[in-house]
């Protein structure tokens, strides 16, 4: 058994959070994890709906029966992305951090990020969404992929 590096540990329980998403698709079940330069997490976050809104589990998923594919129509799904819980909950200590997701960020998301201070990303799947890595680029952000 080989011991994983630093950032197949950290993608992994980015990974980990994400099953805690309320999202009814799988596939759009993500988590993310802010980590300082200590390896100390500093806050987790998970997609899904704001405190105390019913969760699609309860009241099935609004993009799917407005037929808008994965990727798009941000505006209209109740969720709160992993990346912005994450971030909500670590505030000002984000900065020069590290942020591990399982999946790529989408544009809102990005922009959001770039804002906060965080220095690098690693990824470890991926999204329909690719224009958040663009941003992410064109701000000097690192993006890393791993594959766990």
């Amino acid at each position: 058994m080989s011991r994983p590096s630093w950032d197949e540990y950290f993608a992994k329980i980015a990974e980990d959070v994400g099953r805690r998403s309320t999202c009814i698709k799988s596939q759009r079940q993500f988590g993310a994890i802010v980590v300082n330069d200590k390896h100390e997490i500093v806050s987790t976050g998970y997609n899904g709906v704001v405190r105390g809104a019913p969760h699609c589990e309860e009241i099935g998923c609004i993009k799917d029966k407005m037929n808008i594919p994965s990727g798009t129509g941000h505006e209209v799904c109740p969720a709160v992305h992993a990346e912005q819980n994450a971030l909500i909950q670590a505030g000002r200590l984000a900065k020069e951090c590290i942020m591990y997701l399982n999946g790529f960020p989408c544009k809102i998301c990005a922009r959001l990020i770039v804002n906060s201070g965080i220095k690098k990303i690693v990824c470890s799947g991926t999204y329909t969404d690719k224009e958040g890595l663009e941003i992410l680029k064109n701000a000097g952000i690192e993006i890393k992929h791993v594959k766990i």
